[in-house]
């Protein structure tokens, strides 16, 4: 099924959206629209394009016109925790925002659902895991990596190595995440129990990432942040070899899941009509 009959808007709609610049290719909209339609919830996401010299304007604009919050987007994750009133400890170590909720006095509090999305989308796609298997090895440095880093070594990894082609940046990384976290040169895949590719490498219109798996046990899980296309180049190349294999479309869904909880009441599932719904022009290789 495509759509589902949206229910109309009264004035006590609630209101959310995702702030981003550019923000017209979000999937956002259309997967909190499957949720408000599904539960016959009034209310409404929308896409709000926002230059980043006008973010805080537009921030405490969406609050004063009674917004419940606001998903963000590139590139103003790290504007929007600067900006918040109250960050949980989630996105302090995170070192960013990706969910707003605006509360009735007018604050603003941030936190980050990126790790969260990420491992319920592993538990999802690769039954059985556990963070505590084996060490991670996560490619790349940028924010994402940062939040989904956070989240493993929460969730017990015993040891996380950092690769990234400006070593100077995953290094500083380590340095902010604390405990047992390695940067190299070059990936150590012969115990990893999870590699995790978070650049983007691999997805449409970019190079692949080009890594040998075979040095990787049997038993390991290849997670891509990648969604564009569902099938990269690492995770057909994971498969092939009996890898069990997490595409990026999962952490996207999950990571959706607090916030809408927390504007419209309802706690949402991943499922997937849900999936197909969203995934409907995502090119599958």
């Amino acid at each position: 099924m495509d759509t589902l009959p949206r229910p109309a808007l009264s004035g006590k709609a609630r209101k959310a959206g995702v702030l981003g610049w550019p923000v017209a290719h979000s999937r956002s909209p259309r997967l909190h629209g499957w949720w408000l339609a599904k539960h016959g919830i009034d209310g409404a996401y929308l896409p709000l394009p926002v230059r980043p010299e006008r973010f805080e304007t537009a921030v405490r604009a969406l609050a004063d016109l009674g917004f419940a919050g606001a998903n963000v987007t590139l590139p103003h994750k790290e504007a929007a925790y600067a900006l918040c009133d109250v960050v949980d400890q989630v996105a302090k170590r995170a070192g960013s925002v990706n969910t707003l909720v605006f509360d009735a006095d007018g604050r603003i509090h941030g936190t980050s659902t990126d790790g969260y999305g990420f491992l319920e989308s592993i538990r999802e796609q690769a039954p059985g895991w556990h963070a505590a298997d084996g060490p991670a090895v996560i490619l790349g440095a940028g924010g994402a990596v940062r939040a989904v880093a956070a989240a493993l070594l929460d969730a017990g990894c015993p040891r996380l190595i950092l690769v990234n082609r400006t070593p100077a940046r995953a290094e500083a990384l380590a340095r902010d995440l604390g405990g047992p976290v390695e940067v190299a040169t070059t990936a150590p895949l012969a115990d990893a129990a999870l590699l995790v590719n978070g650049t983007s490498l691999g997805m449409q219109g970019e190079p692949p990432l080009e890594i040998d798996l075979a040095p990787l046990p049997a038993t390991a899980v290849v997670a891509d942040m990648v969604y564009v296309p569902l099938e990269t180049p690492l995770l057909a190349a994971a498969r092939a070899r009996g890898l069990r294999g997490v595409d990026g479309l999962g952490m996207l869904l999950h990571q959706a899941r607090p916030g809408f909880l927390a504007w419209f009441g309802v706690e949402p599932q991943v499922d997937q009509a849900l999936r197909d719904y969203v995934a409907h022009d995502i090119p599958r290789r």
